[in-house]
């Protein structure tokens, strides 16, 4: 019998692919970084966690809100990821984390519908 491979989503905070995987795993990293949808629902949180905060927990992880359009936000999250020394791969994957959370948040605009068929 052919056995399949199931991938199987994770929801751990700064997980940016859901992958159980040492590389995206965002408990046991030192430096990681996360992307979480705003409280009221407008923007996203970009949670980053540093490595020398070991042993303080509660000031180990850093909150940015980015609440503007979504060219701004995109480079903001590059910016922050990049000059704070964190992989290149976990920005791409913030960017996509964040396009995703930005577009779920559009409203839904409803379809047009044709004019009605004369009789």
């Amino acid at each position: 019998m052919r056995q399949y491979r199931f991938n199987a989503k994770l929801q751990e905070p700064n997980n940016l692919r859901g992958q159980n995987s040492f590389r995206f795993n965002g408990v046991i990293r030192k430096r990681t970084v996360g992307v979480e949808p705003a409280k009221d629902g407008k923007g996203v949180v970009l949670v980053t966690k540093r490595a020398n905060g070991q042993k303080n927990p509660a000031k180990i992880y850093s909150r940015v809100e980015l609440k503007r359009d979504p060219r701004r936000t995109f480079n903001a999250i590059r910016k922050i990821t990049k000059c704070g020394g964190y992989r290149k791969d976990l920005s791409t994957a913030a960017i996509r984390r964040a396009a995703a959370i930005i577009k779920s948040q559009r409203p839904v605009v409803p379809k047009k519908t044709g004019r009605p068929k004369k009789e």
